[in-house]
């Protein structure tokens, strides 16, 4: 499985951003999908997952703020994220398991940059 993300970038706080996943190859294998983020000094962590049944995760600091959603034949996996905040910055990577949470990700991308400026 091969997975590319988009859509990151500067923007300042309270602004939103749209990060994007595309998935590709052996997507028959996935059966979760989510975005961890890695921020200086801290571990990467599960922001947002999602799963074959609809059913979603989100980590606390950003329940009400960020959306996870994606296409029915895992083609792709997306991230609405609003009122964002400073310590929203990191590197977004897109991941993707055969597990109904994406907690041990078999499949990673290469990241997306997001920062957003106070």
């Amino acid at each position: 499985v091969r997975l590319v993300e988009s859509g990151g970038g500067l923007v300042q706080a309270g602004e939103s951003l749209r990060l994007s996943c595309a998935a590709s190859g052996s997507i028959f294998a996935i059966n979760s999908m989510g975005w961890y983020r890695q921020s200086p000094g801290k571990q990467r962590e599960l922001v947002a997952g999602i799963n074959s049944g609809d059913r979603t995760y989100y980590v606390d600091s950003v329940k009400g703020r960020f959306t996870i959603s994606r296409d029915n034949a895992w083609t792709g996996v997306y991230l609405q994220m609003n009122s964002l905040k400073p310590e929203d910055s990191g590197v977004y990577f897109c991941a993707a398991d055969g597990s109904t949470l994406p907690t041990s990700p078999e499949f990673w991308g290469q990241g997306t940059q997001v920062t957003v400026s106070s």
